[in-house]
């Protein structure tokens, strides 16, 4: 009784905290950008929306199949349809708790492919650490080239480039510290987490040792690849969002993705995020909202459909498990 209580609440409040945000960002817009959105809504091609779901389906296939390579070198052969079934899984646990996806992900491929929890994890944790730098990649392309536009924005609200500079230093200088004591340090409460985590760090070190580790690393840049498709495909669902230049397209892609990443599956917080990107642009509110919540529904739809469909097909595929 205890566990479906906590199960439940796990997907309600979360829930009710969306619901939350959408009404307030609701309240932020007045009645006429309101009318505008609806407008917007009614006048889309989803003729692009549809191809951005399909691209978004191949990034996912591209996402269980780079998994293999990380599972093969530490000795377990996955089922392809296991690894693709687990994947929409997480993206759907995801728009509940953030990242709760990773842990169901690493539990079902357990449960029906009886890889240690564990490791399985620590390959999803290798790949988050190589979706990150594949990421940073895009900022550093994104602002370098919108420099000005970006240092603009800052110093209209009151934050200056220094204090930025200064607290990436302070945070690189506590990240590499860390590292440091954990390579080196013999410390007891050190050796002990090493030993208690040693399954999740056999899992993280398998992209630098894997013998197919050019695969991994070219689906890793085809995965973010297909998300920024996905993305530029959808500006032209818009007329208002049809000229929008590449570089706009990198940056509104860029702040999506954090909005995503720092949340429950970007939920209010994606429209919110493009439509401030895309302000400086000079596209108006209620158009980049409306795109905002264009994509977001989309993609929210797709991942509860795949997602759900996923989670009833794992144990009929998997009946001796």
């Amino acid at each position: 009784m205890k566990n479906q209580i906590g199960k439940w609440l796990t997907i309600l409040i979360p829930l009710f905290i969306g619901i939350g945000i959408i009404y307030y960002q609701y309240t932020t817009l007045s009645s006429d950008e309101i009318e505008k959105i609806k407008i917007s809504f009614q006048k889309a091609n989803y003729y692009y929306i549809l191809l951005s779901l399909i691209i978004a389906c191949v990034g996912y296939w591209s996402r269980a199949y780079r998994w293999k390579f990380a599972l093969n070198h530490l000795g377990y052969q996955t089922k392809f349809s296991s690894n693709f079934l687990t994947v929409c899984v997480s993206y759907l646990v995801n728009l509940t708790v953030p990242r709760s996806g990773e842990i169901s992900r690493a539990a079902l491929l357990k449960k029906y492919e009886d890889v240690p929890f564990d490791k399985a994890f620590g390959t999803i944790v290798a790949e988050r650490i190589v979706d990150l730098l594949i990421f940073f990649i895009f900022v550093f392309i994104g602002f370098v080239s919108q420099f000005d536009k970006i240092y603009q924005f800052l110093l209209s609200n009151n934050v200056s480039l220094q204090s930025l500079i200064i607290t990436a230093i302070i945070g690189l200088l506590c990240f590499v510290i860390f590292v440091l004591i954990w390579i080196y340090a013999e410390w007891k409460i050190i050796l002990k987490l090493k030993k208690k985590l040693s399954g999740l760090i056999e899992g993280i070190t398998t992209v630098y040792k894997m013998k197919d580790k050019w695969k991994y690393i070219f689906h890793s840049f085809f995965i973010w690849f297909s998300y920024l498709m996905m993305f530029y495909v959808a500006i032209f669902a818009l007329p208002e969002t049809t000229e929008i230049s590449f570089d706009v397209v990198i940056m509104g892609f860029i702040f999506g993705s954090l909005a995503v990443g720092f949340s429950n599956g970007g939920l209010g917080a994606y429209p919110f995020s493009i439509a401030l990107i895309f302000s400086l642009y000079g596209i108006t509110k209620d158009v980049g909202t409306a795109f905002g919540w264009l994509v977001w529904t989309s993609q929210t739809i797709l991942a509860i459909f795949l997602g759900l469909i996923s989670y009833l097909l794992l144990p009929i595929l998997n009946k001796n498990k």
